[in-house]
């Protein structure tokens, strides 16, 4: 990544920097259907000015087997392209979602090869808990022309976890809350039995954000992974519900410098649902 453009950039440099001419800012909100939210009809009512909206849900490769499946490098390309973000571009990517849909966002432009992408800090509430301008409406905007992306890259399928139950060669560390990945009812979200899969660690998302929704400072970041008995110094690979927090997870390791990491895209959604798939469920021992 240039050096000049921060993985993390608060609203100050944003509101600094809006009007440069090679800076895409893009609204990748996206929320959990129990939310009944409508982030299309939300970007409409007030976003960042100049953003585009970012359609996450329709980012989704139909043709693989894996739920929720990161989108082919075509797709994502023409979905940048048609939003008029130009090839090298600098893009900072921001959501207004409880479950922190930029990281996911973040995660599919670089696993895909665009290196020059940021996350907004705070999101959009802080950027409005600030009194920044807003603005509404669909914005009109030219295509551009599409960028060449590669196949996503540092992600794993269901065979890789399996075989990794077997090598123990990357610690699995699950983004969800506890209570769904300790619990032993029904998960609230996906609608599986609770329950991880095993030797996986927990660092609830939640956990890496200060109040105000900006992240938690390196150290504590750092002290975070440690308590869940994650070590830093072997390779990490990231699961959730279906991909999306384990993103945030990503990302902080990311902040942290920490770069031989992966994710398991298929996540729960995935995992729960084979009956093939060894299981552990209720507190740990």
């Amino acid at each position: 990544m240039s050096d000049d453009f921060p993985s993390l950039v608060s609203s100050a440099w944003l509101a600094a920097h809006l009007d440069e001419a090679d800076l895409a800012v893009l609204d990748a909100s996206r929320h959990l259907p129990a939310a009944a939210r409508d982030p299309h009809a939300e970007f409409a009512a007030g976003h960042i000015p100049g953003a585009q909206f970012l359609d996450l849900a329709a980012l989704v490769d139909e043709t693989s087997a894996t739920p929720q499946a990161l989108p082919r490098p075509e797709q994502l390309a023409g979905a940048l392209a048609a939003l008029g973000v130009a090839p090298g571009s600098r893009i900072v990517l921001y959501d207004d979602s409880a479950v922190k849909t930029a990281a996911r966002a973040w995660f599919m432009l670089r696993a895909s090869g665009w290196e020059r992408v940021a996350i907004l800090d705070g999101g959009l509430a802080k950027w409005r808990a600030e009194g920044r301008r807003v603005e509404s409406g669909t914005p009109d905007v030219a295509p551009a022309p599409p960028e060449t992306l590669a196949s996503p890259q540092s992600v794993r399928s269901k065979a890789a976890m399996l075989a990794n139950l077997d090598s123990d060669t990357e610690q699995v560390v699950d983004a969800r809350s506890a209570d769904r990945v300790y619990g032993t009812g029904t998960d609230p979200v996906h609608g599986l039995p609770m329950g991880r899969i095993p030797g996986s660690r927990n660092v609830p998302y939640t956990a890496l954000f200060a109040e105000d929704g900006t992240f938690k400072s390196p150290a504590e970041l750092r002290e975070a992974f440690a308590a869940a008995g994650v070590d830093l110094s072997r390779p990490v690979t990231t699961t959730c519900g279906s991909g999306v927090t384990a993103s945030v997870l990503l990302f902080a390791l990311h902040l942290l410098g920490k770069h031989d990491t992966a994710l398991y895209d298929g996540s729960w959604s995935e995992w729960g649902a084979d009956p093939a798939t060894p299981k552990a469920q209720g507190p740990e021992r």
